[in-house]
């Protein structure tokens, strides 16, 4: 038997369950095999930076799968529909039995799959589908009741006590290395025409081995440090993982799996920082179970239905001035200002902007969603559509409505000396740590000789107005 493996957003070789099955089954060899998309990437608003990560990291995964004796085929559709033909053009041509992949939990990518399973299984083609992209099997935790969680504390409890009682996480081993090449590998195009991309490439080297060496490097050195440093954009607290989680270049059962390694031997609990970064991966699991659970959130639909009678504003200029990173909010514009820079943004810094789109200007946080996903290297649509939920009230597990984020407290407390405002604002790079975060209570910034905007909405009044609106759409008032 030839098996064809379909490599999506799983770009590795170590924990992949579908490689390893294939590689163990075959008789006659395996062949990898990437689709470039465009219009699949398009219709999920891929950024140009995430286009080119994901082709530095086809590039790296050729490599690895040479090595075992895998060639990895590049094919091109146009569009999701033409997948199925595209993909049996290929097993015709390279004399595949059976079709391998991981699974893939939105509602597009699932009925993308259904029409390839079935398009593979009329040409009598077998296909066999593997979990991966999740630590657990969606729906396989579960309440009492039987039901899926949507509060993230009692589901994250049930998982550790399944883990601790089950024992935690285990990894494929590598597949088996195949006897030879049974075709020549594909090259891989560096990039793709229609997304352009200025973020540079070294930031965010592709591949497993980069994405194992930043995990290694931040268990080595940072972990410890992690519940607290996390917090902290001014500072190097993080693991900087997020987009080699997103493509799969890692799994996030091996991120777990090495943080658990990582606690002391004889230690009788997990240390804080160990266990709040194993919550953290644990976030991303949730909302690919509430995804799953209920698919209307990847439909542009609020978890949440009575928040949808949310009287949103239409403030194309207020939507402009966010993105752009001039709202005269210091800490709002340095992450935005970031984001467009590196096509990566602080994880507390993405909820203070997305806090101030949603409640300080009340624009749609669908708006907010759009722009990140068309901007992130690490857009992954669970994560981000999760985190817009949560910071617009509208989600599971989500912040009440009276909770808006002040974000001039925000920077005090989590840049106290405006190292991070200086950085990205750098027209304020002069101001003191004391006003950094609020300028304009200096003399006004044009007559200091500061090209920097007021702000263009009083976050008092403003806040005001967003807890008022969502009283009225819970009360039953308010309209789309």
């Amino acid at each position: 038997m030839r098996v064809m493996v379909w490599f999506r957003t799983d770009l590795r070789t170590r924990d992949h369950a579908a490689l390893f099955e294939a590689a163990r089954v075959a008789t006659r060899g395996v062949v990898g095999v990437f689709v470039v998309s465009p219009g699949e990437w398009r219709a999920h608003e891929w950024a140009g930076a995430k286009v080119a990560f994901t082709l530095r990291g086809v590039a790296a995964l050729r490599s690895s799968l040479e090595k075992l004796n895998i060639p990895l085929r590049i094919v091109r559709s146009e569009t999701p529909g033409e997948i199925p033909d595209v993909l049996a053009g290929l097993a015709r041509e390279t004399a595949c039995d059976a079709l391998y992949a991981t699974i893939e939990h939105e509602v597009n990518e699932r009925r993308r799959d259904a029409m390839v399973k079935s398009s593979f299984e009329r040409a009598g083609v077998r296909t066999a589908w593997f979990e991966g992209q999740t630590l657990v099997t969606p729906g396989s935790v579960r309440t009492g009741a039987g039901t899926p969680y949507t509060v993230f504390t009692p589901f994250k409890r049930s998982l550790l006590a399944r883990w601790e009682a089950e024992g935690w996480p285990l990894m494929s081993g590598l597949p088996r290395q195949q006897e030879a090449m049974v075709c020549t590998p594909s090259p891989v195009p560096k990039v793709e025409e229609g997304f352009d991309s200025s973020v540079p490439a070294k930031l965010w080297p592709g591949g497993e081995d980069e994405a194992r060496r930043r995990l290694g490097a931040f268990l080595s050195d940072r972990v410890g440090n992690y519940d607290t440093a996390r917090d902290r954009p001014d500072v190097e607290g993080t693991s900087a993982l997020s987009p080699y989680l997103a493509l799969g270049m890692i799994s996030p059962r091996e991120c777990v799996a090495a943080a658990h390694r990582a606690v002391p031997r004889g230690s009788e609990s997990i240390p804080t920082g160990v266990a709040t970064w194993i919550s953290e991966v644990i976030w991303r699991e949730f909302y690919l179970h509430v995804l799953a659970a209920f698919p209307r959130v990847c439909m542009g639909r609020a978890f949440d239905v009575s928040t949808e009678r949310v009287a949103w504003r239409e403030d194309p200029a207020g939507l402009e001035a966010w993105q752009e990173g001039r709202t005269g909010v210091p800490i709002v514009d340095a992450g935005m200002r970031q984001l467009r820079a590196t096509g990566w943004m602080h994880n507390r810094v993405r909820m203070i902007t997305a806090s101030f789109l949603t409640k300080n200007l009340l624009i749609d946080w669908r708006r907010g969603e759009s722009w990140f996903m068309r901007n992130l290297v690490d857009g992954f649509f669970a994560s981000n559509n999760g985190g817009w939920q949560w910071c617009a009230s509208t989600g599971t597990d989500a912040a009440p409505y009276f909770r808006v984020f002040n974000p001039v407290n925000q920077g005090k407390r989590f840049d106290p000396d405006g190292t991070y405002v200086r950085r990205w604002v750098p027209e304020l790079a002069a101001f003191d740590a004391s006003v950094i975060h609020e300028p304009w209570t200096l003399l006004p910034l044009t007559r200091a000789g500061v090209e920097y905007p007021e702000p263009i909405v009083d976050l008092s009044t403003s806040r005001v107005r967003a807890i008022e609106a969502f009283r009225t759409a819970r009360e039953g008032g308010g309209s789309r």
